[in-house]
């Protein structure tokens, strides 16, 4: 499965805010063997996030878009995901009677807009917060609060599947550069997708579907770094 992910605020790209979010759901992602392509940052314009939105749901078979839901003047997401569609954001009335539903919410009480979703929109529950979700077509749109998000994105994790890949890491002192020619080879040896990020040393990822197979190369390259 192959999704692109696009984190929506203006705080994302002036540095105010660190962008959590899209590692972590990176990680989430490739963990249940997702292909992530693609990750964007996008302004708080409805412009923006219509544009940017449309260009990936045309491109990869999932798009999951987070932030900018609520009911402050920023907060346009929707609006944006709903043009991306064409769509009118409209009263959705199965998020209407979620409220109703829930303890200690009526929707009179809600801030005009809170149960406003793109039409025909598939409402997405948001069980540790107010501003609710959505799916419209290939496009999962979540909350940019961190927990909120995590909560919604594990309702909905079994939506996202792939050929998941076994890692091994290898350390080695030695500088990249003197690297090269030992991760061609492993490559030539064994079916691994190989990985080099220098830091501390240089950590190497060795990706493999089948575990023997990453094991193997693993213990070979480590014979040789």
């Amino acid at each position: 499965m192959n999704v692109a992910v696009i984190t929506v605020g203006d705080e994302l790209l002036s540095g105010e805010t660190e962008n959590t979010n899209a590692s972590w759901l990176g990680r989430r992602l490739t963990e249940r063997g997702v292909t992530v392509h693609r990750t964007e940052v996008v302004a708080d314009e409805i412009g923006e996030i219509a544009a940017e939105t449309r260009r990936l749901a045309d491109r990869y078979e999932a798009v999951v878009v987070t932030g900018g839901l609520g009911p402050t003047h920023d907060d346009v997401t929707m609006d944006g995901v709903a043009a991306a569609f064409d769509r009118e954001v409209v009263e959705h009335p199965e998020a209407v009677a979620w409220f109703e539903e829930r303890d200690g919410y009526h929707s009179s009480d809600l801030a005009e807009g809170t149960t406003f979703l793109p039409e025909d929109a598939r409402l997405l529950p948001n069980e540790t917060g107010v501003a609710p979700g959505a799916v419209v077509e290939n496009v999962y749109v979540l909350p940019g609060v961190p927990s909120e998000m995590k909560a919604m994105f594990d309702a909905i994790e079994s939506e996202f599947e792939g050929e998941r890949t076994h890692v091994e890491v290898v350390h080695s002192e030695k500088p990249e550069s003197a690297l090269v020619d030992v991760l061609t080879d492993v490559q030539e040896q064994f079916d691994v997708t190989v990985g080099s990020y220098p830091g501390d040393g240089v950590r190497i990822r060795i990706g493999s579907p089948d575990p023997a197979t990453a094991e193997a190369a693993a213990a070979w390259l480590r014979e040789r770094v």
